[in-house]
């Protein structure tokens, strides 16, 4: 079956209200939870807590939500021995609901806390080690590994995953997307123009046919924008408060490393640019609608994101008038087999 999650962002809140969110996600009847991991937020009015530990407190006040990173950078602020540790303990707290979703990170958050910022083809290569690397700890015993980037000494995982977790790969654009299909067990992407969202989805299962895989079999996730609130101007305006760097994916390979950098860069986002990039409307149809197509296109988990401060009231609702028929309408739908893996 389709997961039907919700998008929660530690660039706009506090961990325990975030935590707040996600208890309410899984009380509502959301199925997953998508949560950023950022070293800055978007905005200097932003939040920016530690993901990994946040991770481990949800998977504890949670039961049946799955939940993870997207995305983790595995490749310079962080070691990948360290992010494959991390991920197998989240899994210890939460068996068989967690995933790795990965990607080669933004300068917002690698070189504001590393100052080193390679070109995107190199940052592609170190992920490609990266993922490598943390399969073969993820298999247990001691692993001694010499590659380009990385290096490891009888490195084990005295805490293995009790599950198989799934990685996840991040894919902005076309051009990436093969690499996901290659190198990951599924597909992660953001809602832009459906053109480049059908290029991002062919050029992925190209990818894990090559690899020898099954592309019908593999979990692909997207985060959709939306606003479903009485007061749709006030969150559009906390979209552009607290995101709208976000909302310049052009920029991410660009060496913007300052919540105020990104602030200057999203200045370009207006009203108009937020409406064609987010589902505005008080109608669940609209966004019933809006959802489906991802569906259509073969998307096994879609997360909903909204901005501003009635995150509770959001949830609640849009888990009452949209959730329910999107499962009425997709039940008995083929879902990725490994999705909950």
């Amino acid at each position: 079956m389709v997961m039907l999650g919700i998008k929660l962002g530690p660039e706009e809140y506090p961990p325990v209200e975030l935590m707040n969110y996600a208890i309410a996600a899984e009380q509502a009847g959301f199925d997953a939870i998508d949560v950023s991991d950022h070293f800055h937020p978007w905005s200097e009015l932003g939040q920016s807590c530690f993901t990994w530990t946040w991770l481990g407190a949800a998977a504890a006040r949670t039961n049946r939500i799955l939940l993870g990173p997207g995305v983790t950078c595995p490749i310079l602020r962080y070691h990948p021995a360290v992010i494959a540790q991390a991920a197998a303990t989240v899994d210890n707290f939460a068996p068989g609901r967690t995933y790795l979703g990965v990607g080669t990170g933004e300068a917002l958050n690698e070189y504001s806390a590393t100052g080193t910022w390679p070109g995107y083809s190199d940052r592609q290569q170190m992920l490609f080690e990266a993922i490598e690397l943390i399969r073969r700890l993820w298999e247990g015993g001691y692993v001694t590994f010499d590659g380009a980037f990385y290096s490891t000494r009888k490195a084990r995982l005295y805490t293995p995953p009790t599950t198989r977790i799934p990685i996840i790969v991040s894919s902005l654009v076309p051009g990436s997307a093969a690499f996901a299909g290659l190198q990951g067990d599924g597909l992660i992407t953001v809602a832009s123009e459906m053109s480049i969202i059908r290029q991002i989805v062919e050029n992925f299962e190209s990818g894990a046919t090559q690899a020898g895989k099954d592309p019908e079999k593999m979990p692909r996730m997207i985060e959709l924008n939306v606003i479903y609130a009485s007061d749709m101007q006030a969150v559009m305006q906390d979209f552009k408060k607290y995101w709208a760097g976000a909302m310049v994916p052009a920029l991410f390979n660009q060496n913007i490393y300052t919540p105020y950098m990104s602030e200057m860069n999203g200045a370009i986002v207006g009203d108009d640019t937020l409406k064609k990039r987010l589902c505005i409307s008080n109608d669940p149809e609209e966004h019933i609608k809006y959802i489906q197509q991802f569906i259509d296109l073969g998307f096994t988990h879609i997360y909903v994101h909204t901005a501003g401060p009635g995150q509770i009231d959001f949830i609640k609702s849009y888990a009452r008038d949209v959730l329910p028929a999107l499962r009425e309408q997709n039940k008995g739908a083929a879902g990725a087999t490994e999705a909950t893996a």
